[in-house]
């Protein structure tokens, strides 16, 4: 499938869906709990069916009516599949319900796409074999299919996270494992989306100790309880509506955003007001106005998936921008630094490639077919970039949006884009 994205200015209000990580974190915590748990205006996507369908393989009753996903829990007592979990493309699923399965007493085997396949998990299943369990890369690469088995008896592990998704699959599930544990952390990246599940361990009324996210003490044998929650929304795929405003000269109004949520790509709205737009924050909605943008200089580290689209408004300041401190966007579905550099340069953008980010100058664009790499936000980050290119813009590979967002198409044309799918 095809997306061709055109030179346009934006105007309208529009509701941004919830956020990919609060539902997964929701969905797994739920399917641990004792009792029925309800998540109201959960992300549907195909990430989130994907966790849907883990949770499901291992023992929780999930009734996914619209609006409202009812989780009838197993209270820590896992179902084993007897044929390997299928993840899809969900990497957060994958990592964080590794662990998960070290609380069943059976092998539990994951498997994923292509692009899961290659992803990296070495440190999680050391510290996973540390803590009691056995945890096994099927080709000895680290990587999917991984067959794990408790139980998870606790101890002490020093865990280096190049993604964050490896302390937080510890924090969730260790609460449950036999003994304590004690986790020592020499490197953190994305601290924002542990900080996010601090928030719903300390909700579920969990106990432990933390040392600044460089040490935790877990004490096992505790439980979750059934929960109801409103899904908050997902400043990930607002970053690309943000973008899109500021660097159209467009008045845009986003609904449903809370600046007091623990998710780290709320930072997006300071880096873009560093740049020179025009933002307002209030309970609930953010409005955008877009101008002339100068460059800066942006840490990324505490917010990789901010990359794709920030490289755009990269190249549409009029000054020099450094993307820095983000090596780890090289592990996400795609090496995002090169991909972004790599397409980006042939919409002409001028570009250097940096280990761990780019060097961006101001750049005309033209227009032209790129490929999205099935990274959804490498597509609708290339979306966003054909708002302002001098002629149309076609990605190859646009299917890969509904990892994530599928309503994006449909929300951009709200506010009057030019994007379009097609065969």
């Amino acid at each position: 499938m095809y997306l061709t994205s055109s030179y346009a200015t934006l105007h309208g209000a529009v509701r941004i869906p919830a956020s990919k990580s609060h539902t997964i974190r929701a969905l797994l915590i739920a399917s641990l709990a004792d009792g029925e748990s309800e998540l109201l205006n959960p992300l549907d996507s195909g990430d989130t069916v994907s966790c849907c369908y883990v949770c499901t393989a291992l023992g929780a009753r999930i009734d996914r009516s619209p609006g409202t996903w009812r989780v009838r829990g197993t209270g820590g007592a896992l179902s084993v599949p007897a044929v390997p979990v299928d993840v899809g493309n969900s990497g957060t699923t994958l990592y964080l319900a590794l662990a998960t399965a070290a609380l069943a007493d059976q092998p539990i085997t994951f498997t994923g796409d292509y692009q899961i396949q290659r992803r990296p998990a070495t440190a999680l299943l050391d510290a996973l074999n540390a803590l009691g369990a056995r945890a096994v890369s099927a080709r000895g690469n680290g990587c999917a299919p991984i067959t794990v088995c408790g139980p998870l008896r606790g101890g002490a592990v020093s865990l280096p996270c190049p993604t964050s998704q490896y302390l937080s699959s510890l924090l969730l599930n260790c609460p449950l494992a036999r003994g304590t544990t004690d986790i020592t952390v020499p490197l953190l990246n994305e601290r924002p989306y542990v900080e996010m599940t601090l928030d719903w361990l300390a909700r579920q009324g969990i106990h432990l100790y933390n040392d600044d996210c460089r040490h935790f003490r877990i004490p096992g044998g505790q439980r979750y309880h059934a929960f109801s929650r409103d899904i908050p929304a997902d400043f990930s795929s607002a970053t690309f509506f943000l973008v899109a405003a500021a660097i159209t000269n467009s008045e845009v109004e986003l609904l449903g955003l809370d600046m007091n949520d623990t998710q780290g790509d709320k930072a997006v709205v300071t880096m873009l007001q560093s740049m020179g737009a025009h933002i307002k924050t209030a309970p609930d909605r953010i409005y955008v106005r877009g101008g002339q943008l100068h460059g800066a200089t942006l840490d990324l580290n505490a917010t990789p998936d901010a990359l794709p689209a920030m490289a755009v408004a990269a190249c549409c300041a009029q000054s020099e921008t450094l993307i820095i401190n983000v090596a780890q966007a090289r592990i996400k579905e795609t090496d995002r630094i090169a991909v972004m550099t790599k397409e980006l340069r042939a919409l002409g953008a001028e570009i250097e490639e940096l280990p761990d980010g780019m060097l961006v100058r101001p750049s005309r664009l033209h227009g032209g077919t790129v490929h999205g790499h099935d990274d959804h936000r490498v597509v609708m980050a290339l979306a966003v970039a054909g708002l302002r290119a001098a002629a149309p813009v076609t990605i190859q590979g646009a299917e890969a949006i509904s990892v994530t967002f599928p309503s994006f198409v449909a929300l951009m044309q709200h506010l009057g884009a030019h994007v379009t799918l097609h065969n």
